[in-house]
């Protein structure tokens, strides 16, 4: 019987990731520190009375040693994310606790098989783009200074034309160009390099925009799909940045669990980043609306000039390398949305937790406004 532990077991993607491993025969430990800004209410209850459950600290080198003991595969789930402000936090936990886990295994000679590393499409300075006369290009992350004036289009970095989105690839520029994006890029090269050192299989699963049930509804900055529902259910417009006519790829947690389970079982990804997503990109506009029409609560969003420096423009995952190795995603983004939906209707006092972390936002300028003329 193969063994498992998930760090970040009891979030979105490492509950339905260790559900999904359980039916299928493995033997799940599940590590998680039950963050509050996630867990309000403490243990969810998706998490089985009977599971190997440890509640600890991943950054605790005597927790995380434990609960690697007795373990041949390793998917690392655990993460501080979304648009938070604290700094600190993202590089204790993202990339120091990475860090920590390597060595525990390495100097304790454990007998770990692979490890499999929970990435993000946020380690991409700006997703790749077409232009007219030089064709598929990498451009550089958009100038804060030009999304001041209210341009949000992606620019050639040869002649300045504007782009077109274009799927991007795994060897697109990687930078990170946030403090989470920078940590996510911590991790997978940590990882990876790791791995060649010590002679352990290891691969990055860079995620697309993850949605689905048990996205927490307590977290007002990650989730567009979650926050979107908590304001339209509140009474309240969903709020858009920019114009709203950015683009992601949208991934159901349950086909995220599926790649993997499937990086793991196979060894034609190993070494490697690999992007996990659906291929189609899907402006943040039309998601809005889409939660609005399956709700049936008419609130246009709202969109106000306001911007995130370092967000990418457009970002669809050019899904060729995972594709190939022999993934398909199964759930589309109105299947899923109406899946999610089901499940927060059965949930109690859904409020409105962005208003008052969108403040917060603004007044540490990781929100900021075009500039009046």
């Amino acid at each position: 019987m193969k063994r498992a532990l998930v760090t970040g077991g009891a979030g979105l993607i490492g509950s339905h990731l260790a559900d999904l491993l359980r039916r299928e025969g493995w033997r799940v430990r599940v590590l998680d520190n039950l963050e509050p800004q996630t867990h309000r209410h403490g243990r969810p209850a998706w998490v089985a009375e009977d599971t190997d459950f440890v509640q600890g600290d991943l950054c605790d080198r005597a927790t995380i040693a434990a609960a690697l003991a007795g373990v041949d595969i390793v998917f690392h789930q655990a993460a501080y994310g979304g648009y938070m402000p604290e700094i600190t936090k993202y590089v204790h936990v993202n990339s120091l606790g990475t860090a920590q886990m390597l060595e525990v295994i390495r100097e304790q000679n454990l007998p770990i098989k692979k490890i499999v590393v929970a990435s993000s499409q946020a380690v991409y300075s700006e997703g790749a783009g077409r232009c007219p006369e030089h064709g598929l290009v990498f451009p550089p992350v958009r100038p804060v200074e030009q999304l001041r004036m209210g341009d949000w289009q992606v620019h050639c970095p040869v002649c300045g034309a504007v782009t077109t989105t274009a799927p991007t690839p795994e060897h697109a520029p990687i930078g990170g160009e946030t403090v989470y994006g920078l940590t996510k890029v911590d991790q997978e090269k940590l990882v990876l390099l790791w791995g060649k050192q010590v002679g352990i299989p290891t691969v990055a699963l860079r995620y697309s925009c993850t949605y689905g049930p048990r996205q927490s509804i307590f977290n007002p900055y990650t989730g567009v799909v979650a926050i979107f529902c908590t304001r339209l259910l509140n009474d309240l417009p969903p709020v858009l940045y920019e114009d709203g006519e950015q683009t992601r790829d949208f991934s159901f947690v349950e086909d995220v669990a599926r790649a993997n389970l499937l990086a793991a079982e196979s060894d034609a990804l190993d070494g490697l980043p690999v992007n996990v997503g659906s291929g189609r990109g899907v402006p943040i506009r039309e998601v809005a609306e889409q939660i609005s029409h399956a709700l049936g609560i008419s609130i246009a969003p709202q969109a106000e000039g306001e911007f995130r420096p370092g967000e990418m423009r457009h970002l669809t995952s050019d899904t060729e390398r995972i594709r190939a190795a022999g993934y398909q995603p199964q759930v589309d983004l109105a299947a899923g949305i109406g899946r999610y939906l089901d499940w927060i209707r059965g949930q109690r006092d859904v409020r409105d937790y962005f208003s008052e972390a969108a403040d917060v936002l603004r007044r540490k300028g990781i929100v900021q406004r075009v500039a009046r003329a």
